[in-house]
């Protein structure tokens, strides 16, 4: 039997060509994060309005639209000390969020004990920054307000060629 492989949601949170991404300190330097996490057995739209409530104390239900998936993309690295493989799937979803919004997102990430701090960089900036997930490449089309250009985008997989943990 094949094990599921886990579903991490993340949000691509635009405001004024801007993004929201939590900055985190590690042992291997610093790594700045989509803010979200996994789906635990429900939708991930669900999941996603979760994960920024506890994460932001930001309300998807607030938005003027819900949030579009953008993009999929596959990871399969190594991590050091362990044998097996770490998989992810990652479903990026995009968000602009109105000025009253904007004011609502905590300054820093509300269920971490280290309470690492939330940003906002223009995109150039983050595109080129040690993302995770790791879409970089893909943010400036995350930015674009059109969303009716189709379906969510499957990205090149996350590999240990490709990323490295921090």
């Amino acid at each position: 039997m094949t094990a599921s492989i886990p579903v991490r949601v993340c949000a691509v949170l635009v405001h004024d060509g801007r993004l929201c991404l939590i900055r985190r300190q590690r042992e291997a330097g610093l790594q700045h994060s989509l803010p979200g996490g996994l789906v635990d057995g429900e939708e991930p739209e669900a999941a996603l309005r979760r994960e920024l409530l506890e994460e932001l104390g930001l309300d998807l239900a607030a938005l003027p639209a819900p949030p579009v998936l953008r993009f999929v993309q596959d990871q399969e690295t190594e991590r050091p000390g362990e044998t097996e493989p770490f998989r992810r799937r990652h479903l990026v979803f995009t968000a602009h969020l109105p000025d009253h919004l904007v004011q609502a997102v905590a300054a820093v990430e509300q269920d971490d004990p280290g309470q690492a701090p939330v940003v906002w960089l223009p995109v150039a900036d983050a595109a080129a920054l040690h993302l995770y997930s790791h879409v970089g490449a893909a943010l400036g089309r995350a930015v674009r307000p059109d969303t009716a250009a189709g379906g969510p985008v499957l990205l090149p997989a996350t590999t240990g060629a490709s990323y490295r943990r921090r």
